[in-house]
């Protein structure tokens, strides 16, 4: 094998390393979101499930070696989950305030410094 064959076969291993490794990252956020399910509902269990599903299956859109595919769908589920979560967040503080009786805080208006 020449020499220029050995750099694209290394080239190329260290590509799929390098893939490989923000595949498993993706998936250890996206498994680290888990605790969240619950207040999620069906919608942050389908994608959280689907989202891991997708990513241990050997069939994909794109062969194994190549795990750009596995990596948008870890990311679209974090997307998703994040903006559900952001969601739930919200929903709690106004009926936290709805409850209490109290308007929000108005922001300061002194001189800025």
């Amino acid at each position: 094998m020449s020499r220029e064959a050995w750099v694209l076969v290394v080239l190329a291993a260290v590509a799929a390393l390098a893939t490989l490794v923000g595949a498993v990252l993706l998936a250890v956020r996206v498994v680290r979101t888990r605790r969240m399910l619950g207040a999620l509902g069906v919608g942050g269990k389908v994608a959280f499930y689907g989202a891991l599903i997708y990513t241990i299956l050997p069939v994909d859109v794109l062969p194994d070696p190549i795990y750009l595919d596995d990596m948008g769908v870890l990311a679209g589920a974090l997307i998703y989950l994040g903006r559900l979560a952001a969601k739930q967040r919200a929903a709690q503080r106004a009926a936290g305030d709805a409850s209490s009786g109290t308007l929000p805080a108005a922001p300061p208006t002194g001189p800025r410094r």
